[in-house]
């Protein structure tokens, strides 16, 4: 017969067994150039984890974009445009450009200009009325711009879609969307927005832009001309946010509260995957200027190291074991769009993607 005691103490060897370290040998020693994060180096928090190689590409990068040409204007849906067709004042017409790109004219029906510039659209309703008169001249020009356009959306006064000219830059819409929201504190109004953590994206892809530099201090090389199609985020202080990402149970966004820790985010995210890492990488200081710090989350459980804390815009990262998957994911995907995705909707994919 089995003694009561032995279930006990099979548990207790187990569990000390597991604390010291020696359980399972992980096999990584990827990320020993990720520092610790632990109480004693809370200081430097303020310093960057990128490489001066890596900033100065970053710097270069913001440059070239300085030195782009503007784009010449295409039409597009959503722009009024006036033809006119010289000495015959019956078939001029102003009209707005359909979603699909066509305006619609006497004698020759619809005809698509989306795309094209101005000459070229001319030269187009030229051909198609040249069945019908002789030595057609057309002359174009919009009297509407809808489609050059920037979107601005967070913590500003009056987020919205608005158009753009040439040589307008990031604080230019900053200060045309009412600049910051405000909000009521103790009897005080303070700033809404939390610059350290907002974003810019074009083409797909985050710019590693410093918006304080940009916005409060007018530094050209962050305070990057616009164009079409760019979106701006500027995060909200009071919306404050934390990210679990990784090889857990539920990857996703969750509210920061000051005395959060990371246990009680991976709880919060239904815990740990088995194949996870021992270590979580916590990254911090925004999207342009990532720093990132490595946490021993065995050492914790074990009662061998203090729970972190977090900080508001926190991201953490819990990779799988015994897999390359830092530099896949620092290098790769926190540059582009995907990783915004995530950050302002509920991301349920990383699951998969880890």
């Amino acid at each position: 017969m089995m003694p009561r005691w032995l279930p006990v103490w099979v548990f207790l060897s187990a569990w000390a067994f597991f604390c010291t370290g020696c359980y399972f040998d992980r096999m990584t020693g990827k990320y020993d150039d990720v520092p610790e994060l632990t109480r004693e180096n809370e200081a430097v928090l303020d310093k960057t984890a990128l490489t001066p190689e890596e900033r100065r590409r970053r710097v270069e990068l913001l440059k070239d974009l300085e030195k782009e040409k503007t784009v010449p204007y295409t039409i597009n849906g959503g722009d009024k445009v006036e033809v006119v067709v010289y000495n015959h004042p019956d078939l001029s017409v102003k009209t707005t450009v359909t979603p699909d790109g066509f305006i619609g004219m006497v004698l020759v029906g619809q005809v698509h200009v989306a795309g094209l510039s101005l000459e070229e659209a001319s030269k187009k309703i030229e051909n198609s009325l040249s069945r019908y008169i002789r030595n057609p001249k057309v002359g174009l020009s919009p009297f509407l711009i809808a489609s050059e356009t920037v979107t601005i959306s967070g913590a500003v006064t009056y987020a919205g879609i608005y158009p753009i000219t040439n040589g307008m830059r990031l604080a230019d819409i900053f200060a045309k969307a009412g600049g910051s929201a405000t909000r009521h504190y103790d009897g005080e109004t303070i700033s809404a927005a939390d610059l350290n953590n907002s974003f810019f994206i074009r083409g797909g892809k985050i710019i590693p832009l410093d918006f304080s530099q940009a916005i409060e201090r007018g530094n050209p090389l962050h305070n990057i001309l616009l164009r079409r199609g760019d979106y701006i985020f500027i995060a909200a202080r009071e919306n404050s946010l934390v990210y679990l990402i990784g090889d857990v149970k539920s990857p996703g966004r969750h509210v920061w509260t000051p005395r959060q820790g990371l246990l009680e985010l991976l709880t919060i995210g239904g815990w740990v995957n088995d194949t996870r890492w021992s270590h979580a990488i916590i990254i911090r200081g925004g999207l342009a200027n990532p720093v990132m710090y490595k946490v021993d989350v065995d050492r914790i459980l074990c009662g061998k190291a203090p729970n972190v804390r977090l900080k508001s815009g926190d991201i953490v990262y819990v990779p799988k074991d015994n897999i390359s998957e830092y530099n896949v994911f620092i290098r790769k995907l926190m540059p582009t769009a995907q990783l915004v995705n995530m950050l302002v909707t509920p991301a349920t994919w990383w699951s998969a993607q880890f």
